[in-house]
């Protein structure tokens, strides 16, 4: 239905692999946390450079990081 509603709008959909650890990744240092894996961590601090995340929110700025460096690799 995304597809379906971006055409229709004339916008772009970009896609992020299902597996990309987008809530385990620090969005400021791109540290990967494994102790993040488990799902019931809804916050936490990046051991490397010490910025504290929220899961869902660290999650989006990653993957709109990634979709956009995905799509400048297209273009």
């Amino acid at each position: 239905q995304l597809s379906y509603k971006t055409e229709r709008h004339g916008g772009e959909l970009l896609k992020v692999d299902t597996f990309y650890p987008s809530s385990q990744t620090c969005s400021v240092c791109g540290y990967q946390n494994p102790l993040t894996k488990d799902l019931s961590v809804r916050e936490w601090d990046c051991p490397a450079c010490g910025s504290h995340h929220d899961r869902d929110v660290n999650a989006a700025k990653n993957i709109l990081r990634k979709a956009l460096e995905d799509k400048s690799k297209v273009a």
